[in-house]
């Protein structure tokens, strides 16, 4: 998914934004929760960017960790660009391993689209906005109005991840997919 995404989502006008056909997403979903090999190539890549993110959203606890969810909220809060990335990095060291692997892929595609966005129109605030939801949650669940504080505060913590995505995970970030 994300070497598809890495290819054609840079080049697609509204990726992770627009969705694809709910009942092809809801068939390759039910193929690919049983195991059965499915060829993304030939679906939609609104198909994928949706599969992709629903992926995201059930990892138990979120990539970056609800149990490190207050500190993820705060991280931006705090001192200039230089601090929130080493705070930033600080927090990564205490995800597990795969986390932190899985991140860097997300965020070298992310980059990649964002790099792109006059013709895509995703730069990294609209990129936050549409992701931000599926990759951090509050351990329990709140009101309404706090609900929205929260998924904006997280939305600007991942504008700041995207932009700064090479200070923050290395610049090798940009070469990771290789020349596919």
């Amino acid at each position: 998914m994300l070497s598809l995404l890495y290819q054609e989502g840079p080049s697609t006008k509204g990726i992770f934004r627009r969705s694809g056909s709910a009942k092809t997403f809801k068939e390759l979903k039910e193929k690919l929760d049983s195991g059965t090999e499915v060829d993304l190539a030939r679906e939609s890549i609104f198909v994928t960017a949706s599969l992709f993110k629903d992926f995201l959203r059930n990892i138990p606890g979120s990539i970056l960790s609800s149990q490190l969810c207050d500190k993820w909220v705060s991280v931006l809060d705090q001192g200039n660009n230089e601090e929130k990335i080493k705070n930033i990095q600080r927090l990564i060291e205490h995800l597990p391993r795969a986390n932190v692997v899985l991140l860097r892929y997300i965020f070298g595609v992310l980059h990649g689209i964002e790099m792109r966005s006059e013709e895509n129109q995703m730069n990294a605030f609209n990129l936050a906005v549409c992701i931000a939801p599926s990759l951090l949650w509050p351990p329990v669940s709140s009101t309404p109005d706090i609900e929205s504080e929260f998924i904006k505060k997280i939305s600007s913590l991942v504008q700041f991840l995207i932009e700064n995505c090479c200070r923050i995970f290395g610049d090798e970030i940009t070469s990771l997919f290789g020349e596919i």
